[in-house]
């Protein structure tokens, strides 16, 4: 079966999942991509340049396969002669409904911020197959579709909600797990050492992170902290006033060169204590537990997916002040630290060698 992927934020976590989705599976998988940065234009606008790649070349697919920063209704219109009888799927990564956005975003204040939901929307609409990464991302996005038309002023579309929701599935996300098998350790730290490996931005929700850290380190406690992730130039300013205040703690700072140094410093780290606002899925959380780090995750979001039902009452957090708690006792008593198996095990199942059968399956039954 011949599939075309378009992916039109063609960088990151997008990237990765797009081309080991290739690697992996049964099916021939082409991709069509747009280079990953300004992610308004592409929801606006990359529906005319992938239709136009499209377009140029004369390979018809078997299935289309887009993700939610695609406008796919435009791109089904424009390719119309070629894709009308054509089965689509498209794989939500995350969604701008449900995504809380940074308050010093100029749209906010403009109230230009519905458009990007309403691709969305009518995204999964045109779609015959809607694919979400977690369960938490599936539910949060449906039950918020009936207040978001409910905004405007007739003819709201009310019953398309259930339509979307009949259509929708759950696929986690795929991940290259067992190439960190391949890699050691960079540091052996003779107190526990604290991970920060997210993108250096509002959602993930810094401020409670190194307040934490702060708080912990005022009370004189043993630990060393890494801190991962691309940061940008519009970053938080706590990064920076951190890196000044805790600079004794610092094992590492900044983003990791290639993903072998990535790989070994998250090996190095023992505890991943998590504060975002937001994750569908937690890539970088998925990572850290398989590399046997012990998660202090909040009890929301998709973190809960991640753990056994046995094992959350450990590793969830319901509050700012159990999180602080939690990691306190960790530094007072370190034991727990040194079995690394328990984490690892609850989520070998997001390996694509666990995941692709499931997949591939997906995309067969699309196009019978």
């Amino acid at each position: 079966m011949i599939i075309h992927l378009f992916a039109p934020f063609f960088s990151g976590s997008h990237q990765r999942w797009a081309e080991e989705l290739a690697m992996f599976s049964s099916h021939e998988i082409r991709l069509f991509t747009l280079p990953g940065r300004h992610w308004k234009w592409r929801m606006h606008g990359a529906a005319v340049e992938l239709a136009r790649q499209f377009l140029q070349q004369e390979e018809d697919p078997d299935l289309i396969l887009t993700t939610d920063m695609l406008d796919t209704s435009t791109f089904l219109a424009l390719t119309r002669p070629r894709t009308a009888k054509v089965p689509v799927a498209v794989y939500f990564h995350e969604n701008q409904l449900t995504y809380p956005w940074s308050p010093t975003d100029e749209d906010v204040a403009q109230k230009r911020d519905r458009h990007y939901a309403w691709i969305n929307y009518t995204s999964a609409l045109a779609a015959d197959a809607v694919l979400f990464n977690s369960h938490y991302h599936k539910d949060s996005f449906i039950q918020a579709l009936p207040g978001f038309l409910k905004a405007f002023p007739d003819h709201k579309g009310l019953p398309t909600v259930d339509q979307i929701a009949a259509k929708s599935n759950v696929l986690p996300l795929g991940l290259n797990l067992q190439s960190f098998d391949e890699v050691e350790a960079r540091y052996e730290a003779e107190v526990p050492v604290l991970l920060w490996n997210h993108r250096w931005e509002y959602d993930k929700n810094p401020e409670a992170f190194f307040t934490c850290c702060e708080k912990l380190h005022d009370e004189g406690l043993a630990f060393q902290l890494m801190v991962l992730g691309e940061s940008y130039s519009a970053r938080p300013k706590v990064f920076e006033a951190v890196k000044s205040k805790l600079a004794d703690r610092i094992l590492h700072w900044g983003f990791a060169e290639d993903f072998g140094a990535y790989a070994s410093l998250v090996k190095s780290a023992t505890v991943l204590p998590v504060t975002s606002r937001q994750d569908f899925f937690g890539g970088s959380v998925v990572e850290a537990m398989y590399c046997g780090l012990y998660p202090l995750l909040p009890n929301r979001l998709a973190f809960p997916e991640h753990l056994f039902p046995k094992q959350q009452a450990t590793f969830l957090y319901d509050s700012d002040a159990e999180l602080k708690e939690k990691l306190r006792s960790l530094l007072l008593n370190p034991q727990p630290l040194e079995d690394t198996s328990f984490t690892r095990s609850s989520v070998t199942r997001y390996k694509w060698q666990n995941l692709i059968r499931r997949y591939d399956q997906v995309f067969q039954d699309l196009v019978r």
